[in-house]
């Protein structure tokens, strides 16, 4: 299936594709500009992104807003992960932001959430598909390992447990466990089905 990306981050990018061999997907043309995310949640992020691919296109596109949610901050920074140290703030600096607001004897759990929306313009009803995916963990005390993205120096996945942080694991081991991963899983086995139908 032919699909536009509707995110110009390189990272995510990478993964989606590795995510979804079967799939051709295509970058978001340069002239086509996407919509802010000032959504409430990660669906409503990813569902207005993957529209206006869309409707710019005329192909379907997915897109996925993600974030972490860090359980002492009562569920922050969530939909403002990108932007959590101000709106130009690079990785390290949310980051920074991030590990100087948890507590360090406090509650380190944390867990990256992941909504992928699929947007089909030749469907009659408009209705976006979602699929979410979710990885728990805890918070390190110290940024370790120079592999992923964003939070994932200080990101300790519940389901390595050998206290490996995501961007100490290479990345197929990532792309197992990860938000992203198991989101576009389910995108993948949802498209089965209905190639299937």
């Amino acid at each position: 299936m032919r699909l536009v990306i509707a995110s110009r981050n390189a990272h995510k990018l990478r993964e989606l594709r590795e995510l979804l061999p079967e799939c051709e997907l295509e970058p978001l043309p340069e002239g086509v500009e996407l919509p802010p995310e000032t959504g409430d949640t990660f669906a409503d992020n990813a569902v207005v992104k993957a529209r206006a691919a869309a409707e710019a296109t005329g192909l379907p596109a997915i897109a996925d807003d993600s974030g972490i949610e860090a359980a002492a901050l009562g569920g922050r920074p969530g939909v403002l992960s990108a932007r959590f140290a101000g709106e130009r703030a690079t990785d390290e600096e949310n980051l920074d932001k991030l590990l100087r607001e948890v507590p360090a004897d406090g509650d380190r759990r944390v867990a990256y959430a992941c909504v992928l929306a699929c947007v089909d313009p030749r469907e009659p009803t408009g209705a976006p598909a979602l699929f979410e995916g979710r990885c728990t963990g805890t918070l390190a005390s110290d940024p370790r390992g120079d592999g992923g993205f964003g939070y994932d120096p200080a990101f300790v996945p519940d389901d390595v447990g050998d206290g490996r942080t995501m961007a100490e694991l290479d990345p197929a081991e990532k792309d197992a466990i990860s938000h992203r991963g198991r989101a576009a899983r389910a995108f993948r086995d949802w498209l089965r089905g209905e190639r299937a139908a």
